[in-house]
């Protein structure tokens, strides 16, 4: 029987790394002069990868991002994307309880993936997970479930014992087309219109244990 899989979303969902995205953005934007974001503007922008966040930052001022700037901010949050990022309370205590039930962990983030493994690694959870998706590890990433799909299996999961919890809209899709429950992380960075279609919606990581353990049963 292939292994219980928890799948999480990064950004928003495991780690709270809204404040170092913000930062290195605001950076590039200053130097093109143009008036900079605030956090909850930023965090409204978060989870279609990082060339839609320029875009979105960029409209919101009415400029357009050239190919320089989104080079200045992978220079700019290469060496920035732990200043002030943290696992979400809770989060590493509920990966230990589920470890501990037997269940396996993956990330599927629209992030690239060599970033995303830095971010797991400097916030000390890189040893949770089986595998790591990143928006630019297969051919597809979400919404598209192919993406999830194909984590699950660079996990050694199957969907049938799967589980993704995220806190954007493209997780729940991702999830409903794989055919995986959907969790949805309601502190994550996008309004709480976005869980529609979830299985269950999770107010804190206190409460993943117990969800998820009742979406696949065993």
């Amino acid at each position: 029987m292939p292994p219980r899989c928890l799948v999480l979303d990064l950004d928003g969902t495991l780690v709270d790394s809204a404040p170092d995205l913000a930062a290195s953005l605001n950076r590039v934007m200053a130097a093109r002069g143009l008036a900079t974001l605030g956090l909850s503007e930023v965090t409204t922008m978060v989870g279609d990868g990082v060339r839609m966040l320029l875009q979105r930052a960029f409209a919101a001022r009415g400029a357009v991002p050239q190919e320089a700037d989104y080079d200045a901010y992978a220079a700019d949050y290469g060496v920035n994307f732990a200043v002030d990022t943290r696992p979400y309370p809770g989060a590493e205590a509920a990966l230990r309880r589920l470890a501990a039930e037997g269940w396996r962990f993956a990330v599927c983030t629209n992030k690239p993936e060599a970033m995303a493994r830095d971010v797991l690694a400097a916030t000390g959870l890189a040893g949770f997970f089986a595998a790591v998706g990143g928006g630019d590890s297969f051919p597809t990433r979400k919404p598209d479930p192919a993406h999830l799909l194909a984590t699950l299996a660079a996990a050694g999961a199957d969907p049938s014992g799967a589980v993704m919890i995220g806190d954007h809209r493209n997780d729940m899709l991702a999830a409903h087309g794989a055919g995986v429950p959907g969790v949805f992380a309601a502190w994550g960075y996008t309004r709480p219109s976005s869980a529609e279609g979830a299985a269950a919606v999770a107010q804190g990581f206190a409460e993943v244990p117990g969800i998820v353990s009742r979406l696949v049963v065993r």
